[in-house]
């Protein structure tokens, strides 16, 4: 099996599949989901659509696998159960993201688009919540922080909290929409002697 940096990344996060479910590398699965995002993929759908299309140059990327890449629906199902707290760890570890002093964070919760559809109709199929995340993003040069998960029980508003108080330390400046403009929010950022902008 290739090397590759983005593989390597991964390699060290635990692989919660079981028997014939993990006859593809957990860390391929990560990366490949990794490089479709890069590509533009909005969603499981589309994600399939570059695999197929590029399969070949994946291939010869990734060394030829064993047992080939994996399929659209090995890597959906791998990341209905992805710790997107410690994928995003990884990937700031990995482009070395840190927020400065004075930059804008902007929090914003995000569904990933086509999260919540099956790939087959057979009745079977267990359907799923849509994966919600909240994310932070750089805004002075772009670059995304780790995201926090949204339990499926709760809402993104809750999920907020535990980010301002992790990056508030930092004398970032936080930018919300209307919808995450919350009184408590405005008390917390008044404790940990941070800005708060909304838009």
């Amino acid at each position: 099996m290739s090397t590759l940096a983005i593989v390597e990344v991964f390699s060290h996060l635990p692989d919660p599949r079981r028997g014939a479910g993990s006859r593809h590398q957990y860390a391929v699965c990560l990366a490949l989901f990794t490089l479709a995002i890069s590509a533009g993929c909005g969603g499981f759908i589309a994600m399939g659509d570059w695999l197929e299309e590029y399969r070949e140059s994946l291939i010869l990327l990734f060394g030829s696998p064993k047992h080939g890449l994996p399929s659209y629906s090995t890597i959906r199902r791998v990341l209905l159960t992805l710790d997107y707290q410690s994928y995003g760890a990884c990937i700031s570890e990995f482009f070395t993201i840190e927020p400065k002093a004075g930059e804008t964070i902007a929090l914003d919760g995000k569904v990933l688009r086509g999260s919540y559809q099956i790939e087959t109709n057979a009745s079977t199929t267990e359907s799923h919540p849509a994966i919600q995340l909240v994310t932070a993003y750089v805004v002075e040069r772009g670059l995304i922080l780790p995201p926090q998960p949204v339990d499926c029980k709760s809402n993104e508003i809750k999920a907020i909290p535990p980010i301002l108080e992790q990056l508030a330390k930092r004398g970032v400046v936080f930018a919300f929409d209307a919808l995450n403009t919350q009184k408590k929010y405005l008390r917390k950022s008044s404790t940990l002697k941070t800005t708060i902008s909304a838009h």
